[in-house]
């Protein structure tokens, strides 16, 4: 007699899906440090950030060594400062920027098919921009304090923290610019443009050595508020409410703006 074996197959029940949306957005440390390091490992970016303004004080701050504001304090710190405002300006701009590229390569249609929403993903670009122009701040007040610049402990934080929380504003102007103008010509006229900016918005010359309509037309400038917030401690100038105005004015403008056009990029994907 022959006796058949059966056999019993088991089906494991498959698991629910989890469609939730991610906490935050998607907006995560992990994500945030792949950028910061991806922007660090840009040789061009960190020689334009990093390394010219540092050189820039070295050709210009070193020979007015000596040389004292009407306060008494040395004209060395009012270059260093303003030099770590146009460090950080570049260094958010150039990170805020570098989403032209990302658009360019075709990175934002496929991040659109991901759970990451569009203001994670704008936040996670301006926290990149904000590190990468701390950076700046840091490694110009590093210089400064090597080639003898001596300040009171206060005016070393209060500058460098208007001077990096200011530079705010570029970081949401160079988002406007990387969703307004092709990857191919942005980084090309950037670097004029933040050059000019600076100087007629008294980074790179005194706004009293310029003429009079110079002086108003700077006041307006993107530039002017948070130069003159930065070297404030310095100088004793005290609260400029209207560079307060300037500063958020600018960033509103730039935000609105590139919040505008990142919704209009992402509508076509």
């Amino acid at each position: 007699m022959t006796v058949a074996a059966s056999s019993t197959t088991t089906t494991t029940p498959a698991r629910p899906v989890d469609r939730r949306p991610p906490a935050l957005g998607g907006f995560s440390t992990a994500v945030l440090g792949i950028e910061i390091r991806r922007v660090l490992r840009n040789r061009r970016t960190l020689m334009f950030t990093l390394v010219m303004p540092a050189v820039f004080f070295l050709l210009f701050g070193l020979p007015q060594r000596g040389e004292e504001l009407p306060n008494g304090r040395p004209v060395t710190g009012w270059i260093m400062i303003s030099l770590a405002v146009y460090a950080a300006m570049v260094a958010t701009t150039s990170a805020g920027a570098a989403v032209a590229t990302e658009r360019a390569l075709g990175w934002s249609r496929q991040l659109r098919l991901t759970p990451l929403r569009p203001a994670a993903y704008v936040a996670i670009k301006v926290a990149t921009a904000m590190v990468l122009g701390l950076a700046g701040v840091l490694v110009e007040f590093a210089v400064g304090a090597v080639a003898g610049v001596r300040l009171p402990v206060d005016i070393w934080l209060l500058s460098g923290l208007a001077a990096w929380a200011g530079s705010l504003v570029f970081a949401a102007f160079g988002l406007f610019v990387g969703y307004l103008a092709p990857a191919e010509n942005v980084m090309q006229f950037m670097g004029p443009v933040l050059a000019i900016l600076a100087m007629f918005g008294g980074l790179f010359v005194p706004l009293e050595m310029l003429p009079h309509a110079f002086q108003e037309i700077a006041k307006f400038t993107p530039v002017y508020g948070v130069g003159q917030l930065a070297r404030a401690p310095l100088t004793g100038d005290g609260l400029d409410w209207a560079s307060v105005a300037n500063l958020v004015a600018w960033t509103a403008v730039f935000g609105l703006g590139a919040a505008r056009l990142f919704r209009r990029d992402t509508s076509r994907v």
